[in-house]
């Protein structure tokens, strides 16, 4: 099971970090992501990260203001988000799998319920 938490409304320019708590799985194991969805808007990647940590993938939508980690000790994965914009407005997943890291979703086996992220003033 994946848990998120940390989102929230923030203002633009703001920032936010989420957690993807695990149990039930070794996040040490796995590949893990994070996708967001908009209303609307058809689910898209935002950063992945390796199973030993060592590779990231960022969205060019999101590269230079996001960064994914691993606590391998904590069993979980953050997103730091800043330099927040409107147009990130969405549901925020995150998800693990069995090998590479992908921003492909339909590639992921194992899904959060989500979180909301509101950047608005």
């Amino acid at each position: 099971q994946l848990v998120e938490s940390g989102g929230g409304l923030v203002q633009p320019g703001g920032s936010l970090r989420l957690s993807c708590a695990a149990s039930g799985l070794r996040l040490d194991d796995l590949a893990v992501g994070w996708f967001r969805q908009a209303p609307g808007k058809e689910r898209e990647g935002v950063s992945s990260v390796s199973i030993l940590g060592d590779r990231t993938i960022y969205s060019d939508s999101v590269k230079g203001r996001f960064t994914i980690s691993k606590d391998d000790y904590k069993n979980t994965v953050y997103l730091q988000m800043n330099s927040l914009k409107p147009e990130d407005t969405a549901v925020y997943y995150c998800a693990a799998k069995d090998g590479s890291a992908t921003m492909t979703y339909q590639m992921y086996d194992y899904w959060g319920q989500g979180t909301q992220v509101t950047v608005s003033s």
